[in-house]
Parts: structure tokens; C-alpha cells; sequence
């Protein structure tokens, strides 16, 4: 029950958050734009995978066909390379914004923000193509039980009884391309933006300016902090369970979490909310 109201408020806690951006005139900008496309994949990411977890709670296990698992580790690694992307595209606008403030709108125009959006769709696609074309290429020869509440990479190829070099390099790179070096520009562009900031002679303004990527710190936290955990960390001395559960917060709990914290930190959504509300109660 816990997780299908978690699944639920995930579900409209994202679709309102596109909704007010694509219907409020106050949300016309490229940081509320980027948001929509983060709770686009966060829903891709938690429809993936949570209702056959939901399935196999109920059940105590659950049955899924070899296809239907390399798809959905697919679309896995699809929406956890957007997610990983489209949070490094809004740390480069938070580093315009408050690093070029005099210089912002004519760099991050929307012939750019589109750019930005579609290359990260297309980047993300492309580690799709990468992991349906060499997983679906492995033989499965042994006791077909997958130990985890979805089809993740390191399960299967230890199912597997196929050469799994290639896919133990990719292992290892695609995470390299996908998430390090992202989480590297972020950083960077943070060192920047904290920089300006604490270079800013009023307090008023620091503060004004700190609250704008505030959420966004919070959610890059909270994202990377469970991806390093599962896929980077040392697995000696973490036990399987300890990774599901780390695992979990990471496809269930992260996109339930974005829209509550950038809804709760920040004005300009509660305000188109309450507007929203408003005039839904009036009609």
C-alpha cells in the first residue's frame, strides 16, 4: 500500500508540475522549462519500474520474459542517462543565470534550451541502443531467477553463461560518460555559482540568488548520492539487500521527491498552484 501511494503521488506530482509550466505564464522560463523535461523522465523512470514491483511484492516474486527484462533494464539506463543529463543542463543554466546575469537571455534563448533538451533525449537514447544491442546478445543457461525487484544490469550477467567482457567494460564506461562526467561539470559549475555568490557584497541578494539552485542542489544531492552508492561504491561490505534498498530510493523515492522539493522551496510554483486551484474550485 505504502508504495502504491508513493507511485500514485509520483505520478501526480510530476504530471502537475508539467501541467503548471506548459499552462502558467509565470513558469515561461528556461530553469522551469528543464523542470519539465526532469518530471517527464521521472516519470518514464518510476512507470518502469515500479508497477512490476508492485507486482512482485504482491505476488512474493513474479514472472517476466527475457525481452520483457532486457526492456526494461533498457528503458532503466534510458531514463537514469536523461535524468543524469538533464540535471548537468540545469546546473549550466543556474551558472548563466547567476554568473551571467547581463548575458543570460540572449545565451539561453529557446533555440538553445531545445538543443539542450533534445541532444540530452538523444544522448540518453543512445546508451538505450548501446545496452538493447549487447544484452540482448547474451545466452542464459542457468537457474533463470533475477535477485532484485527489476531487471538491473548486474543481476543478469550473473545469469548469464556468455562472454561478458564487452558488457563488463561498458559497465564500466557507460556510468564514466553518463554520470562522472556530468557530476563533474556540475561541480564545476557550482564552485562558480558559489563563488558569485559569496562575492556578492548584500545579504539580501545572496540569499536571493542562493535560493534560485537551492532545490536543484538538494535534488543533484539526493540523485548522485544513490547513484554513487549503487554503481560506484566498493561492493565489498554491502550486502544485496543494502544495494536494493539503496536501489529503491533511487527509482522510487528520487522521482517522488523532485516535484515535492521544487514545489515546497520554491515561490513561483506555489503561486501558479494556488492560481491553478483557484480556478479549478471556481469552476
Amino acid at each position: 500500500v505504502l508504495f502504491l501511494v508513493i507511485y500514485i503521488l509520483t505520478l501526480v506530482g510530476n504530471l502537475l508540475i508539467i501541467m503548471l509550466v506548459a499552462k502558467s505564464q509565470s513558469l515561461q522560463s528556461p530553469m522551469y522549462f528543464f523542470l519539465s523535461q526532469l518530471s517527464v523522465c521521472d516519470l518514464l523512470l518510476t512507470s518502469n519500474i515500479s508497477p512490476n514491483m508492485l507486482h512482485v511484492i504482491i505476488n512474493g516474486g513474479s514472472t517476466i520474459s527475457v525481452t520483457g527484462c532486457i526492456i526494461q533494464l533498457s528503458f532503466y539506463g534510458f531514463s537514469i542517462a536523461a535524468e543524469c543529463l538533464l540535471l548537468t543542463v540545469m546546473s549550466y543554466d543556474r551558472y548563466l543565470a547567476i554568473c551571467k546575469p547581463l548575458h543570460y537571455i540572449s545565451i539561453m534563448d529557446l533555440k538553445l534550451q531545445i538543443h539542450l533538451s533534445v541532444g540530452s533525449w538523444l544522448l540518453a537514447l543512445l546508451d538505450l541502443l548501446i545496452t538493447m544491442i549487447f544484452v540482448g546478445k547474451l545466452q542464459f543457461c542457468g537457474p533463470l531467477v533475477v535477485d532484485h525487484y527489476f531487471c538491473d544490469l548486474a543481476p543478469l550477467l550473473s545469469l548469464s553463461c556468455s562472454d561478458n567482457t564487452i558488457l563488463e567494460i561498458l559497465e564500466l564506461a557507460v556510468p564514466f560518460l553518463y554520470a562522472v562526467l556530468p557530476f563533474v561539470f556540475i561541480i564545476s559549475t557550482y564552485i562558480s555559482i558559489f563563488t558569485t555568490i559569496f562575492g556578492i557584497p548584500s545579504s539580501s541578494d545572496r540569499f536571493k540568488a542562493f535560493s534560485t539552485c537551492s532545490s536543484h542542489l538538494v535534488v543533484v544531492s539526493i540523485y548522485y548520492g544513490t547513484i554513487i552508492a549503487v554503481y560506484m561504491a566498493p561492493s565489498q561490505g554491502q550486502s544485496l539487500n543494502v544495494k536494493k534498498f539503496i536501489s529503491l530510493l533511487n527509482t522510487t523515492g528520487a522521482p517522488f521527491l523532485n516535484p515535492v522539493i521544487y514545489s515546497l522551496r520554491n515561490r513561483d510554483i506555489k503561486k501558479a498552484l494556488r492560481k491553478f486551484l483557484l480556478c479549478f474550485k471556481e469552476n
